[in-house]
């Protein structure tokens, strides 16, 4: 039926009576509706929060639930003079306390080949020809590794060419040729081939693959390996060192568990003493990260802190009228979260000497938070002293309090809060659940309003015949009033 203008022919207001049976209608199940459509958005926002907050606490749980955090070992470094520095060194979290003396008095190097002097069958100059005819090949390797390439020479390559094709072999392993124009005919030209490759036993080899009697001057052997050529003039050589007296090498710069755990490595030698023989050592010390350790813990104290927060800020009730609810106030989800996590945080841990999170300095304070006190309220000492007497005294078992992984609470944590923050975790669901009861409110704005549309149709009809008939009335009472006039 279509819709038409009410009231024309009666002269009522009928257009008027209509919109406020429809507003009585609609209003009550609108604000209905919105109530809850507002107490759903408040819910989603309220878990997005939470989560957020559950994650950037699960992000400290993380790091703090790894052995690699909580055993660190800090290995210190006295050197005699402030602007030498001959090595730097490295700790595992097994490395144990200890202090070393140590000197460097030789640094591992590679080996060094020269071609011969001018005067003795080398080059004059860097433009002379290495081979004049066909092809030949050099292969450039260090026997004690499977470290090789090799370069292909063509007729008229000069000892330029040779040089540049070693620099640009995409397989060259490190060996870096260079050419030394002595400046004299006695020198004339020397290629100066030099190895990164260090170690005793190193040494670069130079293999002269087709026999061509020209490439002798720049090869170390025959392809059989059987004749000796060029020699380096100087050899691979291993890192030297002096730890506590004992004499100790390596073919790298680094050290490796010389000291069981630890690693240093070589950067330069070592002053000498006075007399120009006796090298300075330098004190190592291996001591324990406590600095490291102490700022995760309190990172975690400060994290906890601000999940506190968030809950206690979407939890809290209105002091009046005037101040709203938090959006999950009375929530019995988040009362679990919170009773979950405290009886893991001052749980025992039989697994660490410690015992308890207590040991370490941490405890509730009078807010509900978690703190390391500087003074002393129940004289057993104050947090602070606690933290650094397990610092000092069970170093290893604070590690052992939080990432054992049975009674880890660091890992139970994680554990626990995972069951809440994962993909399918349970506020997941609970948002899920929320975004579905949003869907369903705008399902039932939408049939609300195809209800209304079907009232204000029925109503329409309804008073569209009253203001036809009293049209018609008005019509017969004016015709009879001219009749009887």
């Amino acid at each position: 039926m279509s819709i038409q203008s009410l009231g024309v022919g009666s002269g009522l207001d009928l257009e008027s009576l209509v919109g406020q049976l429809l507003d009585a209608e609609r209003k009550p199940k609108t604000d209905a509706l919105n109530s809850r459509e507002e107490n759903v958005e408040a819910e989603i926002s309220g878990i997005g929060k939470l989560k957020s907050k559950l994650e950037d606490f699960q992000e400290t749980l993380d790091s703090l639930r790894s052995n690699a955090n909580l055993k660190g070992r800090e290995p210190s470094i006295n050197n005699p003079s402030e602007g030498v520095e001959p090595f730097t060194a490295e700790a595992s979290n097994s490395a144990l306390e200890g202090d070393y003396n140590i000197a460097v008095s030789q640094l591992a190097s590679g080996s060094r080949i020269e071609t011969a002097d001018a005067s003795d069958g080398g080059f004059d100059s860097s433009t002379d020809t290495v081979l004049s005819t066909g092809t030949a090949k050099l292969i450039f390797k260090i026997n004690a590794t499977s470290d090789s390439f090799s370069i292909n020479l063509n007729a008229g390559d000069s000892l330029e060419d040779l040089r540049n094709a070693i620099n640009a072999s995409n397989d060259n392993f490190g060996v870096t040729a260079s050419i030394i124009d002595t400046g004299t005919a006695v020198g004339g030209a020397k290629l100066v081939f030099t190895s990164n490759t260090p170690g005793e036993g190193n040494d670069l080899v130079i293999v002269n693959f087709n026999d061509v009697a020209e490439l002798d001057l720049v090869s170390t052997t025959n392809s059989t390996e059987a004749s000796t050529y060029l020699t380096p003039v100087t050899f691979a050589q291993n890192a030297k060192a002096n730890i506590d007296g004992i004499a100790v090498e390596s073919k790298t710069n680094k050290f490796e568990n010389v000291i069981e755990n630890v690693s240093f490595e070589a950067s330069e030698r070592s002053e000498l003493e006075s007399d120009g023989i006796t090298f300075k050592t330098s004190n190592l010390s291996i001591g324990f990260d406590k600095e490291a350790v102490e700022e995760t813990i309190r990172e975690f104290v400060k994290d906890f802190n601000a999940l506190q927060a968030e809950i206690k800020l979407l939890t809290k009730y209105g002091e009046s009228d005037l101040e709203d609810d938090g959006s999950l106030a009375g929530d019995s989800l988040v009362r679990g979260i919170q009773t979950g996590i405290n009886n893991i945080l001052f749980s025992s841990v039989d697994s660490s000497a410690l015992g308890g999170l207590f040991q370490v300095g941490i405890e509730y304070n009078d807010q509900g938070e978690l703190e390391i006190s500087s003074t002393d309220n129940i004289g057993l000492g104050s947090g602070d002293d606690r933290l650094k007497e397990a610092l000092n005294d069970n170093f290893d078992d604070i590690a052992a309090l939080f990432t054992d992984e049975k009674q880890g609470i660091a890992v139970r944590l994680f554990d626990y809060v995972e069951e809440y923050t994962s993909f399918s975790g349970l506020l997941k669901s609970r948002e899920n659940t929320a975004k579905d009861q949003r869907e369903q409110i705008f399902d039932e704005r939408l049939n609300l309003e195809l209800r209304l549309a079907k009232t204000e149709e029925i109503l329409r009809a309804k008073y569209l015949n009253l203001d036809q008939t009293v049209a018609r009335l008005n019509s017969t009472g004016s015709a009879l009033l001219a009749t009887l006039g």
